[in-house]
């Protein structure tokens, strides 16, 4: 993959600045700061599909309270480079303890022994995650947005009874209206096609899928679900549980806002999707969808059992969107995390008016919770 600069400043929001930070775990990293080098610093995850643009509404405001902001584009998006989006290739590096290692690669390469915070988002929590639960040392304090950390899986030689668990995928397929899970989904092989060369072109399949997982969609009304079953899983929206012969771009076209609505989208103007539109055009999605992969096929599943009751014990925050489906996408994750994952997690705060985009759809918000958390 070629390597392009970094962000041109006249692209940027006021305050914040980028460049590709070479050496990192294999990787040249392409990075947006805000705030002076020196001070303390914050490391922000993006999730999928976003990139380190996602946080550009609130590092402003975090630089400002005396920060040193970093966001990163994290293996296997927009303009970091060193990994490789053949879907035949090693998913190897796309595991988790690889993903906590790019990171503690750059704390190491902006010259910091630790940072204040790891803050993530979507599949970025789960990173941030795993970062304060291995090496509280160097991420002091998490803050997980989106994504409730259930914590690492149990070994299952501690329960030698336990009967398997029942073919969730057979049994969705097997509903009235036959459904398929979208992480399955993305894992397989003509996901990234249908999304990268989807009829309706990157921007508007980004604009419909965004705009149908905020608080802008009216459906968005989540609640808890009875358990892990076809039957509860399927009273989420189809762009977690989808009808089986359709793929993502299909499933959320049906809901592209009309011109007025873009229009009077002031968290997401076309200015900005055209950020993200401009990158996934370029890279598309496999590098993204290869982190669900290593989740979904469980080949690394042995390698995070090493961490099976460990906890997280630095001081912990959780953040979401009152509108956002997917701290309900896990039945019982999130009460996991607040009795078990999490022993020192401050709160838990859900914000009317915000999807799953939190930090992008109420960042005001987002940047109060966070700074007065860190004290």
């Amino acid at each position: 993959m070629s390597t392009l600069p970094a962000y041109e400043a006249a692209m940027l929001p006021p305050g914040l600045r980028a460049r590709l930070i070479p050496g990192i775990n294999g990787l040249t990293m392409h990075v947006l700061e805000a705030g002076e080098p020196g001070r303390p610093c914050l490391l922000l995850l993006h999730g999928f599909p976003e990139l380190a643009w996602s946080w550009r509404k609130v590092m402003p405001a975090l630089a400002a309270a005396g920060y040193h902001v970093v966001a990163p584009d994290q293996r296997g998006y927009g303009r970091t480079t060193g990994w490789s989006a053949d879907y035949d290739g090693d998913l190897a590096p796309f595991r988790m303890l690889n993903l906590v290692r790019d990171q503690l690669g750059l704390v190491a390469a902006l010259g910091y022994g630790h940072v204040e915070a790891v803050i993530g988002h979507d599949f970025g929590s789960p990173v941030a995650a795993w970062c304060a639960l291995i090496r509280p040392d160097i991420f002091r304090r998490v803050a997980l947005m989106s994504a409730p950390f259930a914590g690492p899986p149990d070994l299952p030689e501690e329960d030698p009874n336990r009967q398997p668990a029942p073919d969730i995928h057979a049994a969705l397929a097997a509903l009235p209206r036959p459904r398929k899970h979208y992480q399955w989904y993305y894992s397989e092989r003509g996901a990234d096609e249908n999304m990268w060369r989807c009829p309706q072109g990157v921007h508007a399949f980004l604009r419909a899928y965004y705009h149908v997982k905020s608080a802008d969609w009216p459906a968005n009304r989540p609640f808890h679900l009875a358990g892990w079953t076809a039957e509860a899983l399927a009273q989420m929206p189809t762009y977690y549980i989808m009808d089986r012969d359709r793929g993502m771009a299909e499933t959320v076209a049906p809901e592209m806002p009309g011109a007025e609505a873009i229009a009077a989208c002031r968290w997401l103007p076309e200015r900005d999707l055209a950020v993200y539109a401009a990158e996934y055009g370029r890279t598309g999605f496999q590098g993204g969808l290869n982190w669900y992969r290593c989740r979904t096929t469980g080949r690394f599943e042995a390698e995070a059992q090493v961490f099976a009751g460990r906890t997280i014990d630095v001081p912990s925050l959780f953040i979401a969107g009152a509108s956002d489906w997917g701290i309900e996408q896990v039945p019982g994750a999130l009460r996991r995390m607040r009795e078990l994952a999490c022993t020192r997690m401050s709160g838990v705060h859900l914000i009317p008016g915000a999807g799953h985009w939190v930090q992008q759809e109420q960042p005001e918000r987002v940047a109060e919770l966070l700074l007065a958390w860190l004290g």
